[in-house]
């Protein structure tokens, strides 16, 4: 049963309306003050708020941007219930994340409308779709057929790229939003000696290109495919529909660049001052935390020697003896180009 917050001063209006939705099957739990409603949101976590903006205490405007403050209550819906219809309430509103508005009187279907459309949304977003085409394209269906979104297009390129291709350079302007469907594929950035360092793994289900359409400036590293990979080709005007129209989705892609982030951060910090054995250890374990499958009772991947050594940042040579140092300790497989992980937890433990 989903759960809803009604914080509104005016007892018949607040009892009516929890009345109304209670009967559509809904728990409601209600607060008569601003202040005390922050405390609730904070307390339940509820599936949906519904505020007024005149309140004694603490008014609507204070709650949103309280609840904004907090990782926990900050991506809850969000509808002000008000009889204000000025144009700059609206706008202030929206400005500090309001998903919805409902304007006094107001009926029950006007009511219980609001409140489906916009648990259908967080619904969406909160959906775990396959990381495959089919996922990507539910996901993308069930976007477009909200009313604001209704122009997103239904074309989405797939391409097909060989082992060692180009998908994207870096200096080349941005015009899709890519997703991985099949493959393996590395981020690189490349010194001005030619010496290339990889920043990211790509995986099948990952979305890759969207921090320059979010940036709007032009790509600042290349991607290439790993081995023969399948690409979705999303159009960037559809990227943009999705983000500038729906809050939840624009949330989710924010909450990837901040990991983004923070992943470089923390690699950079490991390049200055771990030494190439700790490195080579955490860059088997990203290997396999990105591509063994279920199904593995062991983690295999054929990797490129100088590929290997980008991840790490070390020579080519270096990471060789390091790879034969792990090999003569029985942590790692060794046949061509291929490399099995035997122990992955003493990887993982590895210090020095």
């Amino acid at each position: 049963m989903k759960t809803i917050l009604l914080i509104e001063d005016n007892q018949e209006v607040r009892e009516n309306s929890a009345e109304i939705l209670e009967l559509a099957n809904y728990k409601v739990y209600q607060a008569d003050n601003g202040k005390t409603g922050v405390e609730m949101a904070q307390k339940l976590i509820p599936d949906l708020i519904i505020c007024d903006i005149m309140m004694p205490v603490l008014d609507g405007y204070g709650v949103i941007h309280l609840l904004s403050k907090n990782d926990v209550t900050a991506g809850i819906p969000f509808i002000f219930l008000t009889a204000k219809t000025e144009r700059t309430d609206f706008r202030k509103g929206m400005e500090l994340g309001a998903d919805d508005y409902i304007t006094k009187p107001f009926d029950d279907v006007e009511l219980l409308n609001a409140v489906e459309s916009r648990l259908k949304k967080i619904d969406l977003v909160k959906s775990k779709f396959e990381k495959n085409s089919d996922g990507l394209n539910k996901f993308l269906d069930e976007v477009k057929s909200l009313e604001e979104l209704k122009k997103l297009s239904n074309e989405r390129k797939i391409k097909k790229y060989r082992k060692k291709e180009i998908i994207f350079s870096e200096g080349n302007t941005p015009t899709y939003l890519y997703f991985l469907s099949k493959g393996k594929a590395k981020s690189v950035k490349l010194h001005e000696y030619g010496k290339e360092f990889i920043i990211n793994l790509i995986a099948e289900g990952d979305f890759f290109g969207y921090i320059t359409l979010l940036e709007n400036t032009d790509y600042k590293e290349t991607v290439e495919c790993m081995e023969d990979c399948e690409v979705i080709c999303i159009p960037k005007e559809d990227f943009y529909n999705l983000i500038y129209n729906n809050t939840s989705v624009m949330k989710r892609f924010i909450k990837m660049l901040s990991n983004d982030v923070l992943d470089k951060e923390e690699q950079l910090i490991k390049l200055a001052y771990s030494s190439v054995r700790k490195r080579t250890a955490e860059a088997l374990i990203l290997l396999e935390d990105r591509y063994k499958k279920s199904s593995d009772s062991k983690f295999t991947i054929s990797i490129a020697r100088e590929d290997l050594a980008n991840i790490v940042g070390t020579a080519t040579e270096s990471l060789i003896r390091t790879l034969s140092e792990f090999k003569e300790d029985k942590l790692v497989e060794i046949k061509g180009s291929n490399i099995t992980i035997l122990d992955s937890e003493k990887i993982r433990k590895l210090k020095l």
